[in-house]
């Protein structure tokens, strides 16, 4: 092939080639400062894959620095490729979580796969063996035929990755809104075992180590990835296909394997992901937090196309590579590791004391860079931050004043079930394989999913939580009740929750009231994982998520993880039994504003959302574990989206029995039904334990009351002794099971080829 004549660095700065690759001008001005000369062509696109924000945090870093992420159980916060909370008996977990959005919307198939692909390799470069994965998508609603095409890719994706590297996709959720039309939000966490003596870090320590490149051959995919996953969506982004990956699930299966035996051996001083930015940002990192620099000859490095360029083989972003500093004299010990897997593994450089990435191809330096440059003096932005004007005008709009109270009330229930975000996702979790390696305890469709760990009595609860809309109409709020809410469902699975990791999903942070709502909804995060003592262990900030100028709701999800200490206290959110009697643990208000009811019934998003007591958040979840691991409890389930009504008829579902509901209050009925009030728990229990959950609440200041019995096969709730529902559980479970599926066989799709659809995208 012709190679690509790159421009001089004169040309580079008259002409101003580095706007191309995302580099403003001051910056291209500090660049020059830096190596006190103009960069050539590799340069200018190490610097700019290096200071985008995907890579450096260059906008959201100042805010970052707010989380607390400290913890007695924390062995390793953010800054290494995912985070590791002791277990205790000598084991750790390891998880993170980070997103692929821009990708998945030009190309969801890949895109949601290399997600997935990519999260695993940061976990099992930690040394951890992964064993479980879960999800948060976002997409459009689901009547438009491009989201019905980017919903099924994506879930096709990530199924197709997962299940065949063998690690269960145990969770995840899934909303559809209209803001998420042309920017899909597609975060894959990946939660990882690991002891504590095996534990493996990305640094470059050892002068005259050598520097091995493992994994599958170098192409051109990905070029610039991470830039390009730090600007807008727009209409030339079909234009950037290439930039999307390709993934080779078998391929990363062989290179988990070979590198866990390979961190085993010993022979490993420093390995780490080969992820954004590829070549560039593993050695830069590597050698800035080892203090130390290195050196590649880049004729070494295993390639898949002729004529490849020092630049595009710094900048690709191919799938299934790692790079390994190893001790010296044990590089023939990692090549037969990775010859007996079947994998490329090239000593290409080696570590150095000058604390410089210098690259050589073809006899001649062709970059050399201070690497704390590139890693940790990437520039740092304060952006201007402004209430945006929506919030004040929001606070005088009471929610539920301009809605007429419904006339009749199982329509309504029954709409709720089926709309698509509240509706059964069995038509996706389906698609998982949530089984394989037989660990899994609670596969998906209850509040959190539970991995039991082989061979202890303990097991893992994990999950992950965001309301997009809460955090649009309050952002400290909706942040907070983020956290709180994961929290929430991992006891009530009966665990202790650990830590969080999270993904920061925003607009732009170049309009200051969106960097507002960043700012904010990282306080709001902040504030709840300080009272409910859950330390920020790692995370991503994917910003620029919006599509010809208007941003997503703002959605910083959570992952989190829970202990528990006996698998004995395992819980689920479907009723058990006969007989047992139904507790709301909680108090409703009239809240309704950001609610799914709010939206069905008026099409808007407006107001304030439920508001978050903290302490009494804690309290609420300190009983309901208590009463949980003292084997009380018969089911437990959050009230969320949809409200109470909801959360009661999911129950009956999942149980197939039906229930009879006494509702006492003050309030309309509509909003004693549907209001999505935070801090309440539904649990179920024997007749025999009630009086003295009773007293043990009464004791504990914890709001609790009596609400109603198992009972039957039909739903019946009544309000202030009305009778306003009843309905048959097998009506509801259809109406909720079928929701998705029906509309996934509507034939929709058929009416659009491959390439309409591709060219009707962003």
């Amino acid at each position: 092939m012709v190679q690509h004549k790159e421009p001089t660095p004169e040309q580079i700065a008259q002409q101003k080639v580095y706007r191309e690759m995302g580099l403003t001008d001051e910056e291209f001005d500090k660049v020059i400062e830096i190596l006190g000369r103009k960069p050539n062509y590799t340069e200018t696109g190490i610097f700019s894959v290096m200071w985008s924000e995907h890579c450096s945090y260059k906008n959201s870093k100042v805010v970052l620095k707010r989380f607390p992420t400290l913890g007695p159980h924390v062995l390793q916060g953010p800054g290494e490729g995912a985070g590791i909370v002791d277990i205790g008996d000598n084991q750790a977990v390891v998880f993170k979580i980070e997103s692929h959005n821009h990708p998945s919307a030009i190309e969801p198939y890949q895109g949601a796969a290399t997600g997935v692909g990519g999260i695993i390799r940061d976990v099992f470069s930690m040394g951890a063996r992964p064993i479980a994965l879960l999800n948060s998508l976002r997409f459009g609603e689901l009547d438009n035929p491009k989201t019905k095409y980017i919903f099924e890719n994506v879930v096709a994706g990530i199924a197709g990755y997962g299940n065949c590297m063998g690690i269960p996709t145990v969770g995840g959720e899934i909303y559809f809104d209209a803001s998420y039309e042309g920017n899909p939000l597609v975060n894959a966490m990946c939660v990882g075992l690991i002891n504590h003596d095996e534990i493996q870090k990305g640094v470059a320590k050892g002068i005259n180590n050598p520097v091995i490149y493992v994994g599958a051959a170098t192409g051109r995919d990905g070029i610039h990835g991470a830039t390009f996953a730090s600007e807008e969506l727009s209409e030339n982004s079909e234009a950037k296909r290439p930039a999307v990956q390709v993934g080779d699930p078998f391929m990363e299966k062989l290179l988990l394997e070979a590198t866990l035996e390979l961190i085993s051996s010993g022979h490993v001083v420093g390995i780490q992901d080969m992820g954004a930015a590829g070549l560039t940002s593993s050695s830069s990192e590597m050698a800035s937090k080892a203090g130390n620099g290195i050196e590649l000859n880049l004729d070494l490095v295993p390639q898949r196309e002729k004529g490849m360029s020092a630049y595009e083989m710094m900048l690709s972003e191919s799938q299934e590579r790692m790079l390994v500093v190893a001790k010296s004299g044990k590089e023939e010990e990692v090549k037969k590791i990775f010859d007996k897997w079947g994998l490329h593994s090239a000593v290409i450089g080696r570590v150095t004391d000058d604390n410089h990435l210098r690259l050589l191809h073809k006899g001649e330096v062709v970059a050399e860079i201070p690497a704390d440059k590139l890693a940790e003096d990437a520039p740092v932005y304060c952006k201007t931050s402004k209430e945006a004007p929506y919030y004040e005008r929001f606070s005088s709009i009471d929610a539920a004043a301009g809605m007429e109270e419904p006339k009749e009330y199982n329509s309504v229930l029954k709409q709720l079930l089926a709309s698509p975000t509240i509706a059964s996702k069995e038509w996706v979790y389906q698609q998982y394989d949530y089984m394989v390696r037989t660990n899994t305890a609670v596969i998906p469709g209850s509040d959190a999913a539970v991995v039991a760990i082989r061979g202890t009595r303990k097991a893992l609860a994990m999950t992950t939580d965001c309301n997009g809309r809460y955090v649009y109409l309050d952002p400290f709020v909706g942040g907070a009740i983020a956290v709180a809410e994961a929290a929430r469902n991992v006891v009530c699975s009966g665990a202790e929750p650990l830590a969080i990791t999270d993904n920061l999903n925003f607009g732009s942070p170049e309009k200051p009231e969106i960097f507002w709502q960043f700012e904010k909804a990282a306080d709001g995060i902040s504030e709840a994982c300080r009272q409910l003592n859950t330390p920020v262990i790692g995370g991503n900030v994917s910003l620029y998520n919006e599509t010809k100028g208007e941003a997503i709701f703002p959605t910083p999800t959570i992952g989190m993880v829970g202990l528990m200490k006996d698998i004995a206290h395992i819980t689920t959110q479907e009723f058990k039994n006969e007989g047992d009697i139904i507790f709301l643990i909680g108090e409703t208000k009239a809240e309704i504003g950001g609610s799914e009811y709010q939206k069905m019934m008026t099409g808007k998003i407006e107001g304030r959302p439920p508001q978050l007591n903290l302490d009494l958040e804690k309290k609420i979840q300190a009983f309901t574990l208590k009463i949980i691991q003292g084997g009380i409890v018969k089911s437990a389930h959050d009230a969320a989206e949809g409200g109470l009504a909801v959360a009661i008829a999911e129950s009956c579902i999942g149980g197939k029995l039906g229930a009879e509901i006494h509702l006492t209050d003050e309030l309309r009925t509509d909003l004693s039904l549907f209001s999505e009030t935070q801090s309440r728990i539904i649990v179920s229990m024997s007749e025999k334990h009630a009086e003295k959950i009773k007293e043990m609440a009464k004791q504990q200041e914890v709001p609790i009351k009596e609400i109603g019995k198992v009972k039957g096969s039909e739903l019946s709730i009544f309000h202030n002794g009305n009778n306003i529902i009843s309905q048959p559980v097998a009506t509801l479970d259809a109406v909720w099971r079928n929701t998705i599926p029906d509309i996934m066989r509507s034939g929709l799709l058929k009416k659009f080829n491959m390439q309409e659809i591709s060219t009707s995208l962003p």
